[in-house]
């Protein structure tokens, strides 16, 4: 892209004065002198190159003041970049139950509650990621985008921050996992893409949002990972139920959302994490799996570049007053009166 079509200003009528810039090279600020010519002198290559500096330094200095004055920026550019990574959507659950630690108590200051280590160690992921591409959402009663796809890592920090307010009571986990798939944007449609699922429960998907997650599934495939935090007491994904035990949806949700998660034909893992240690081992293992050379284009917001020409003008106008105070003035020179009368 040409220097030219990343270049704007904002006031185009103070280019209107960048023709002034060429007056320096026909008029001097220097003090005419009285002599009629100086024909008859020697060539002096010194001071004709310090006339044409002079004269360069106004024509630079007004250039400046006009561009400066004109708003000279860069315009906001996306530019292609390549990396290693993924195009990552974070899914969090905000339920009530995310506010306790893993030994289901209140944090008391000893241990942390699932929601702060997940909140911290989602940060530290994404941070050892920089050529990433992050959306974050949360999901609780119902699912809430916080930040759409982006790869400006301290805002997805930010977002990752922000889901420190008190939990709701249920787990839509369904629409959230909806919400995550549609958060891949066009961009994307080339690159790795991953779901980070962090809950530490299940609830019962309806049909409908069943057959609705299998077709964005389809539609948009990416690897499908679930964090599992499991709260101490609590039934594993992984436990069958013991002989004579119901085993359905309503009795074991999350074992019956791992097996629906499974069915989804995606390339799917499940972490079951009882501590904060195993939350940290599971996201370096995701961290280790999402390396894949990845295409996206990142946007360059704008830049001003007005202090910049207002920085040269400055230097050029320095450089002509240190001309105009050290020149010399043909009245400050010794006259003839002054010199004393040789001795006869």
């Amino acid at each position: 892209m040409s220097w030219l079509g990343v270049l704007g200003v904002d006031h185009p009528w103070a280019l209107l004065l960048a023709p002034l810039a060429a007056l320096p090279f026909f008029a001097s600020p220097l003090r005419l002198s009285a002599t009629p010519s100086d024909d008859l002198a020697p060539d002096d290559p010194l001071s004709a190159g310090l006339g044409a500096a002079l004269a360069a330094a106004g024509c630079i200095a007004l250039a400046g003041l006009a561009l400066g004055l004109a708003g000279l920026h860069l315009r906001e550019q996306s530019v292609e970049r390549r990396g290693v990574g993924a195009n990552v959507a974070l899914l969090i659950d905000r339920s009530s139950s995310m506010d306790s630690t893993f030994a289901n108590r209140l944090p008391d200051g000893a241990e942390e509650s699932k929601s702060a280590a997940a909140r911290r160690l989602l940060t530290d992921f994404a941070s050892r990621r920089p050529a990433d591409r992050v959306a974050v959402a949360a999901f609780s009663t119902s699912p809430m985008p916080i930040i759409p796809m982006t790869d400006e890592h301290e805002a997805v920090r930010a977002a990752i921050a922000a889901i420190d307010q008190a939990g709701l009571a249920k787990t839509d986990v369904g629409r959230g996992l909806l919400l995550a798939f549609s958060m891949f944007d066009a961009s994307s449609s080339e690159s790795s893409r991953a779901i980070v699922l962090v809950s530490d429960g299940a609830a019962v998907i309806d049909r409908r949002v069943q057959d609705a997650l299998r077709d964005a599934a389809a539609k948009s495939p990416a690897s499908l990972y679930w964090l599992f935090l499991r709260t101490e007491g609590s039934k594993g994904i992984y436990d069958a139920p013991a002989a004579g035990e119901e085993d359905s949806p309503f009795s074991n949700p999350e074992r019956h959302l791992h097996i629906f998660l499974k069915s989804l034909g995606l390339p799917y893992r499940a972490f079951e994490a009882r501590s904060p240690g195993d939350v940290s081992d599971a996201m370096r293992e995701i961290d280790r799996l999402e390396q894949r050379p990845t295409l996206y284009r990142q946007k360059l917001p704008r830049r001003d570049l007005a202090p910049w020409c207002y920085g040269v003008a400055s230097f050029g106008l320095a450089l002509l007053l240190a001309a105009k105070l050290l020149e010399r003035r043909l009245e400050e020179a010794p006259s003839d009166a002054s010199v004393p009368e040789p001795a006869r």
